[in-house]
């Protein structure tokens, strides 16, 4: 199952009587965009204006629903993380995780994980970010994690997307791929955008913005 990431001993096809959550990351689990805040720990916060200014012009085209949330996120990603290799870009991720990350978690949002994870509740995030700045902190909780996938090609990033951005539907298409719900007693969702209804709507305990 493409993008999803298994580091619990999660099994997609296996009876789970307590169920299973799905989690947005970014504003549901964090407390900010952690895409930005990764941008930002790269280039400073002085680097971080200057770039996004030039993004101004895809800003205005995206909010008048002329370019697609994919398409833009492309080009921050392209201003931010275009052509650097891969490997700088894990080792950045990792130093980001290590030194930041945990700084901007929702200490409800942990606390609500952690107990279901002792009421033997499976956990998986769904989160238009990506894999390599997300993964680590899933990793460190042991919890499941579908994600937007990033182009590399030679070891570089291009700042394109492989297949479509996590987000909106493309998260309900994610969790329906990997993942029989009818095996489970109880679907459990949790968001805090528009863009989250899709998924939560699968839920039969879903809840919206509810660790603000």
């Amino acid at each position: 199952m493409p993008g999803f990431h298994q580091f619990s001993g999660i099994n997609p096809n296996m009876k789970k009587e307590a169920g299973i959550a799905f989690y947005d990351f970014d504003g549901t689990i964090t407390q900010r965009d952690t895409m930005l805040e990764l941008a930002r720990f790269k280039v400073g916060s002085a680097g971080y204006y200057l770039k996004l200014a030039t993004l101004v012009p895809h800003f205005v085209l995206f909010k008048s629903k002329l370019i697609s949330n994919t398409r833009f996120k492309e080009q921050f990603l392209q201003v931010f993380f275009g052509g650097m290799p891969l490997a700088e870009l894990q080792e950045l991720a990792n130093r980001f995780c290590a030194t930041r990350l945990d700084a901007m978690i929702r200490p409800k949002a942990l606390a609500n994980i952690q107990q279901q994870l002792a009421d033997n509740i499976s956990v998986v995030v769904v989160t238009a970010s990506s894999s390599y700045w997300v993964e680590p902190w899933c990793r460190k909780y042991g919890l499941g994690l579908l994600a937007t996938q990033l182009e590399v090609q030679n070891g570089v990033l291009t700042g394109k997307l492989v297949g479509n951005n996590c987000h909106g539907a493309e998260k309900v298409a994610r969790i329906k791929a990997a993942f029989d719900l009818s095996n489970y007693a109880q679907v459990y969702c949790y968001g805090d955008t528009p863009g989250d209804r899709p998924m939560l709507a699968l839920a039969s305990s879903a809840h919206y913005r509810p660790f603000e």
